[in-house]
């Protein structure tokens, strides 16, 4: 079982930069892909990044690649999404997810065991 808390969303003007932090529960943190996914009002949940059990492999969506950052500490039980150049297409609930079946993670929801509660992000202009 791991129970997943995000933090880091508000309020930023375009261009400007948030950092997300995802705390995991739990010891064994490191047996689990994480990923990142949003959802914005009348969307479906979307795909943004995702980093194997160990940080060795990354994967972005096409949407925000050279914009955002994924990181993971297994020692903190953490998992980061650092985001700049930030757009008003970015506005949306942001989620952190944990799968054990995948090591290297997915990009559809479907395939994640442990969801956080979200945090929101907005991007005004």
């Amino acid at each position: 079982q791991v129970q997943l808390v995000e933090s880091g969303g508000g309020l930023v003007q375009v261009g400007g930069s948030l950092r997300l932090s995802c705390a995991a529960s739990g010891r064994t943190f490191s047996s689990y892909a994480m990923g990142w996914f949003r959802q914005a009002p009348g969307k479906e949940r979307e795909f943004v990044s995702r980093i194997d059990r160990s940080g060795g492999r990354i994967a972005y969506a096409d949407s925000v690649k050279g914009r955002f950052t994924i990181s993971r500490d297994n020692a903190k039980n953490t998992v980061s999404l650092q985001m700049n150049s930030l757009k008003p297409e970015d506005t949306a609930v942001y989620y952190c997810a944990a799968t054990s079946t995948f090591y290297f993670g997915s990009s559809y929801p479907r395939d994640y065991d442990y969801w956080g509660q979200g945090t929101q992000v907005t991007v005004s202009s």
